[in-house]
C-alpha cells in the first residue's frame, strides 16, 4: 500500500465514522421529538395517576434521548478535530493499527466493524483499549482479549 493508498484509506474510515455518528445524531433526535410528541398528546384519563405516569415516562424516554444526542453531537466534534492526513509512527488519535488478525482505528467508539471484508475496531481516543495502544510502534505486542497481540503496522 502506497502512502496515498493508505492516506485515503484513513479518510475513508473517518467518513464512516462521521456517516455512522451523523445518523445515531438523526436517531436521537426523532426519538426525542417524538417522545415529546406523545406526552404533549397524553390526555387525562379517569385512571388519575395513569396519566401522570405516562407523561412523566415519555419525558424520560426523551431526556434519554436528549443525553444520547448531546454524547453524539460531541463524538462528531471530536472526530472533526482529528486529522488523518498524516502517516503516523505511534498509537494515537488518527492512527490506524493492523494488529495479528484484527486491526484499530483510532477516532470514534463505533466498536466492531467489517469493513471491506476486514475486522477493525473503531476506538474512541479516550477508550481504555485506545489508552492502551497509545505510543505503542510497529513490533509492539500487547495483550487483547486475552491473547498477546502484535501489531503489524502503523500508518
Amino acid at each position: 500500500m502506497t502512502i496515498k493508498d493508505k492516506l485515503n484509506y484513513k479518510i475513508k474510515l473517518k467518513q464512516v465514522c462521521q456517516v455512522t455518528i451523523e445518523q445515531r445524531i438523526n436517531a436521537a433526535t426523532l426519538a426525542a421529538n417524538d417522545a415529546q410528541q406523545a406526552a404533549n398528546n397524553e390526555e387525562k384519563s379517569s385512571a388519575g395517576d395513569k396519566y401522570e405516569t405516562s407523561r412523566a415516562m415519555n419525558h424520560l424516554q426523551k431526556d434519554m434521548h436528549a443525553r444520547q444526542l448531546s454524547e453524539n453531537v460531541k463524538e462528531l466534534a471530536s472526530l472533526h478535530a482529528i486529522d488523518v492526513n498524516e502517516i503516523c509512527s505511534i498509537g494515537k488519535a488518527g492512527a490506524f493499527l493492523k494488529c495479528a488478525g484484527v486491526s484499530f482505528f483510532i477516532a470514534a467508539g463505533l466498536g466492531r466493524q467489517v469493513i471491506e471484508g476486514e475486522i477493525i475496531f473503531f476506538l474512541s481516543p479516550n477508550a481504555p483499549l485506545a489508552k492502551l495502544l497509545q505510543n505503542k510502534k510497529e513490533g509492539d505486542i500487547f495483550l487483547f482479549n486475552s491473547i498477546q497481540t502484535p501489531i503489524v503496522e502503523i500508518f
